[in-house]
């Protein structure tokens, strides 16, 4: 059977499936110390997401739910990259997943004149940055986010990448 990998939209029918691929990562995986409580947006994707102009995009193997990407905008012209997860059998560059999920981020915030993205992760994670950065991205210090950048409380990384429309 062949794979079929496809990227597409979510909204509030699939919270569940999010919050299955998630938390596990978050907390058994990584033992970030992050609960569903610390996490509400998670609950109503089309309020925290698509009504900031951003949106929630899922990556399906053979229709699956197997990884997530996010964007919240902020300030107009930014953007706060969220929720990028793939599940641990689907990552690597193989089926490229967590590219496609980050490709079409992007793609999505040069349609709408976003110029900046942001994100915050944590130091455990260093396939993330490795990832981050091979992409273009550069480390920022906390205290030069934007001031309307949503904090989550486990990042301590930051990364910014300028965008040219």
């Amino acid at each position: 059977m062949s794979t079929i990998l496809e990227i597409t939209p979510l909204n509030n029918a699939y919270c569940d499936q999010i919050i299955n691929i998630i938390l596990p990562i978050q907390q058994i995986e990584f033992n970030v110390p992050v609960t569903l409580e610390g996490q509400p947006d998670l609950l109503d994707i089309e309020t925290n997401y698509h009504q900031t102009g951003g949106n929630f995009w899922g990556a399906k193997i053979n229709g699956e739910l197997v990884g997530t990407i996010a964007l919240i905008v902020i300030d107009g012209k930014a953007g706060a990259l969220r929720k990028m997860f793939v599940r641990k059998e689907y990552r690597g560059k193989e089926l490229g997943i967590a590219q496609r999920l980050l490709d079409e981020l992007i793609a999505y915030c040069r349609l709408q004149d976003i110029t900046a993205i942001y994100l915050g992760t944590v130091d455990m994670l260093k396939a993330a940055h490795r990832f981050y950065e091979k992409n273009g991205f550069t480390q920022l210090a906390k205290q030069n986010l934007p001031p309307s950048f949503p904090l989550m409380g486990a990042d301590n990384i930051f990364y910014e990448l300028h965008l040219n429309n």
